[in-house]
């Protein structure tokens, strides 16, 4: 195994699919990683085509994902894949997934991991029942601004922390897109297919997971109000909560798909006793720092001797050499690689290569859309308790 790449399988993903190419380009950024097989669509002549245009002999492209796990089971061990990476609609990650692990194979999951609790506690079950390793994409998380931020906490540079707000605002459902077809936001709308939740499901879990990743804090309870704005729609496009996280935080949570104009801005700002960051996707490779008692800093990543090894372990080129959505994809595939491949030599991963988003995050990120549900449209709920 240390001469060779990782050799990943695919669920989702065809050349329909706006992700599955996002995917493909960052886990093969760091050469650590080739695609072998899949089945990229439920259609299977789109499946075919995008398989052969990813230059996959016919007999690794498959009409369904049961058939490709069977099939690849059959293979000898030093050609059947090693992985799979999911990208599908929320409501079929349960079973590839559990269907991967059931066979030694280890699994990288878009978000939320799962359609409901349920089976994301059924995946962390069979995840340490098995030992093998689940990725999730919370793709903001591994932004190397993101990792100095964290790190920054980490050493109490912000002395004890007060106060947290994140947001994330999107504006391309401020009309029923959904309706006209060829698009993402078909699925997105449906309760059938995303699950309980629409927006907060989609993009409120990535605000949500920020704010805990950076701060190093749970949320315990929350109050919340979720609304779908436009009409018809059958599903929230909008929602809002007050966090109480451990160690007395308090938070603000607020996630829109409504918002007309906007696109990805996704922002976080944390407020200690001692001084405050904030940071922004829109800008991703500027993270700012605030102080009491000096100068506000600009900090550009990059390269950079003052950083923190944390940040510097994500980092790829010097300062004004952007890094962005891509990179930040491709450190969640080279940690999970890294690891696999210690695992896979009888060895015992360790240090930076631990540093993505896991099962358990799974878990919490549907504990989070259940709670918000609970408390989002129960008039009569003031503080909802962190569902578990």
């Amino acid at each position: 195994m240390k001469n060779r790449k990782l050799r990943m399988g695919m669920v989702g993903g065809g050349s329909d699919a706006f992700i599955g190419a996002i995917h493909r380009r960052a886990a093969f950024m760091d050469n650590q990683i080739e695609l072998v097989c899949g089945c990229f669509s439920v259609d299977p002549e789109i499946s075919k085509s995008s398989g052969l245009s990813y230059f996959l002999p016919e007999d690794r492209i498959y009409s369904t994902y049961q058939e490709m796990f069977e099939h690849e089971m059959t293979l000898p061990e030093g050609e059947r894949m090693d992985f799979v990476t999911i990208v599908t609609p929320n409501r079929w990650h349960f079973e590839p997934a559990m269907m991967a692990l059931e066979r030694g194979f280890h699994v990288v999951v878009d978000k939320p991991m799962t359609f409901s609790l349920e089976e994301a506690k059924q995946l962390q079950k069979k995840v340490e029942e098995t030992g093998l390793v689940l990725a999730l994409t919370h793709v903001y998380s591994a932004y190397p601004a993101v990792k100095e931020a964290k790190a920054r906490i980490a050493k109490g540079e912000l002395g004890k922390l007060r106060r947290v707000y994140v947001e994330y605002t999107q504006g391309w459902l401020s009309e029923r897109i959904e309706l006209l077809g060829g698009n993402n936001a078909g699925w997105r709308t449906d309760p059938k297919r995303s699950g309980k939740a629409g927006c907060i499901g989609d993009i409120g879990t990535h605000a949500w997971h920020l704010s805990e990743y950076i701060t190093g804090l749970k949320v315990k309870e929350l109050c919340a109000d979720l609304k779908a704005f436009v009409p018809g729609r059958p599903i929230d496009d909008d929602g809002a909560a007050f966090l109480r996280y451990e160690n007395d935080v308090t938070g603000v949570l607020t996630a829109t798909q409504i918002g007309t104009g906007e696109a990805n801005n996704i922002r976080i700002r944390i407020y200690g006793e001692k001084g405050g960051l904030e940071w922004r996707q829109m800008e991703p490779n500027t993270l700012t720092l605030r102080w009491r008692d000096r100068p506000t800093e600009i900090l550009d990543i990059g390269n950079n001797g003052y950083l923190t090894p944390e940040a510097l372990w994500n980092t790829r080129t010097p300062a004004g050499h952007p890094e962005g959505f891509i990179e930040a994809f491709a450190n969640i595939y080279r940690n999970f690689s890294l690891t696999v491949r210690a695992i896979k030599n009888g060895e015992t991963p360790s240090g930076d290569c631990l540093d993505f988003p896991t099962v358990y995050d799974g878990v919490r990120g549907m504990q989070f859309i259940e709670t918000m549900v609970e408390a989002g449209y129960n008039d009569n709920v003031k503080w909802q308790k962190w569902i578990d």
